[in-house]
């Protein structure tokens, strides 16, 4: 499972880092969250899960990596389409 957070959607409610502390950390200049890895440990995988649907901006992706990958052997990839 892959992570990521659109920095134009973040608004630094902060819930993603309550949630999935190990997963996501707040930027200390403007308060968005950024994923502390972009792959997330099997361990880590609920919460960031749960921190993605609590999100009120939406602003948190999960990739699912056999979605990754079919999406990879058709041509098209996550980091082509940000």
């Amino acid at each position: 499972m892959h992570v990521r957070v659109d920095a134009a959607r973040c608004q630094g409610h902060t819930l993603c880092a309550m949630i999935a502390p190990e997963s996501f950390e707040l930027d200390d200049v403007d308060g968005h969250a950024h994923p502390i890895h972009d792959e997330v440990p099997d361990q880590h995988q609920a919460a960031v899960r749960e921190a993605a649907q609590s999100c009120p901006e939406q602003a948190i992706t999960v990739m699912i990596d056999h979605l990754n990958q079919a999406r990879v052997a058709h041509g098209s990839r996550a980091e082509d389409r940000q």
